[in-house]
């Protein structure tokens, strides 16, 4: 919604504003800048003013965190993985996994901007390396969904793996995305062998070191059929995904980029 607001000021007269309940993710102010518009920012207010005639230059899109965030978790429950991701957008506002991942016990190396790195537009990128590691339950905080919210589904995956009680509150959210992920979620990986329940807003998952496996819907849902197919990798039996094919909303590639880790 932010984005359609402040794209939509560049024909407006006068100023256009935006005020956040939360910080956002803010690759469309990063490129309106790029592009020589005046965009200002106080605290959660974020404004613009009417602006004809702009060209936006050539920029390279880094690596897509939300997409990364499906390996990074496979080499975090499968034993003796290890992985390097280059060129990976590493932008504040899209590395709350990442922090999640760190509390839960997972040792990440990252290269901030790193030589030979494409230009990117005020958008930073890093090579992120990851490996194996015993995880530990966690408690993710409401103030921390904002900056994580498309990763969750992965937090109760990783869950299941760790020691410990995982518990997510104030994703309220969740509920309306390409499916009412609460549900699908906890129902998904109940059915591979998870000790998980639903709340309102979140989930909590009681930690037993691994899963079953089985069948797993994925409702359309591509980020519910990646989840799948990650589950597979470390449970005992496999995990057969129902409507793998939803994966190509966002990740045309995926099970290709995972075949070729070497990890199906």
């Amino acid at each position: 919604v932010k984005s359609c607001v402040l794209l939509a000021g560049l024909l407006a007269a006068g100023e256009t504003a935006v005020i956040e309940p939360e910080a956002s993710r803010d690759h469309t102010e990063r490129m309106l800048l790029g592009a020589g518009v005046d965009v200002r920012r106080d605290g959660l207010r974020v404004s613009l003013d009417r602006a004809e005639g702009i060209e936006l230059p050539d920029l390279v899109v880094p690596g897509d965190p939300s997409s990364a965030a499906f390996h990074l978790a496979a080499a975090a429950i499968v034993p003796g993985s290890r992985i390097l991701l280059r060129n990976m957008g590493s932008n504040w506002t899209r590395t709350g996994f990442l922090r999640i991942l760190e509390r839960m016990g997972a040792t990440l190396g990252a290269e901030l901007e790193p030589a030979g790195a494409p230009l990117t537009r005020g958008e930073p990128v890093c090579d992120l390396e990851m490996a194996h590691a015993g995880l530990r339950g966690t408690v993710v905080r409401a103030d921390e969904v904002p900056l994580a919210i498309d990763e969750l589904p992965l937090v109760a995956l990783l869950g299941c793996f760790a020691e410990g009680e995982t518990i997510v509150s104030g994703a309220a959210e969740l509920r309306v995305k390409e499916s009412d992920r609460i549900a699908t979620v906890v129902d998904g990986l109940r059915g591979l062998g998870a000790t998980i329940e639903a709340t309102r807003d979140g989930f909590v998952v009681a930690g037993t070191g691994g899963l079953r496996g089985g069948v797993l819907h994925a409702h359309g849902d591509h980020r519910l059929a990646m989840l799948g197919a990650v589950a597979g990798l470390a449970s005992a039996e496999g995990v057969e995904v129902v409507g793998m094919e939803a994966a190509s909303v966002s990740y045309p590639g995926f099970v290709g980029d995972l075949a070729q880790l070497a990890v199906i």
